[in-house]
């Protein structure tokens, strides 16, 4: 999959509803860079302004054409633990069990946006006890599995799925393209921070 920069000098401007949680039974497993990812809403904010801008921005790229076209979003993010995220996939999935990531998307089926106000693309829910078994599982540090985690669940606000190993493939090639954007917009570019 081949991926072009950005085209637009829109701004973009993303409230974030932010949640942090640091489970006790991880506490001692989190180093300082995690600690700040966990707890920083101008971190994620920021963040997540990028990746949804470069996925909006680029025309080959899976994205609903309201959040390509608004310039005033919203989502929340959720750090939690895996008793809360477990009752989560029971409920909303009949899973009974905790899982890493879980996204609910509010642009899929019919929708329409209030004129006046942000345009809501959903919640992302992390579960941190997971993302630490995940990141020593795959001998990572934590700060990349939360950002690997928080990258699937924005594509799936944004429209992605992988009901199948080819759509899987081209989510997880988009998912580190996303994480490899550095902390930089492109110079002609605005991001503003509510």
């Amino acid at each position: 999959m081949k991926i072009e920069q950005p085209l637009s000098s829109e701004a973009l401007s993303l409230d974030l509803a932010f949640s942090s949680c640091i489970p006790f039974t991880v506490k001692d497993h989190i180093d300082e860079e995690s600690r700040s990812l966990l707890t920083d809403l101008n971190t994620w904010q920021f963040t997540l302004t990028k990746w949804i801008y470069f996925v909006r921005e680029n025309p080959q790229l899976t994205c609903p054409e309201l959040v390509r076209t608004n310039n005033s979003l919203s989502l929340g993010l959720v750090f939690t633990d895996d008793s809360a995220i477990a009752e989560l996939n029971k409920t909303w999935r009949k899973k009974n069990t905790p899982t890493d990531v879980l996204s609910f998307a509010a642009l899929e089926g019919d929708f329409f946006p209030p004129s006046s106000a942000a345009l809501e693309l959903g919640d992302i829910f992390v579960s941190v006890e997971t993302a630490v078994r995940q990141a020593s599982f795959y001998n990572q540090s934590l700060g990349q599995e939360l950002r690997w985690l928080v990258s699937h669940g924005i594509l799936h606000l944004l429209g992605w799925d992988h009901p199948c190993a080819e759509s899987r493939s081209n989510m997880l090639t988009l998912q580190e393209e996303l994480i490899k954007i550095k902390d930089q917009m492109p110079s002609n570019k605005s991001v503003k921070l509510d």
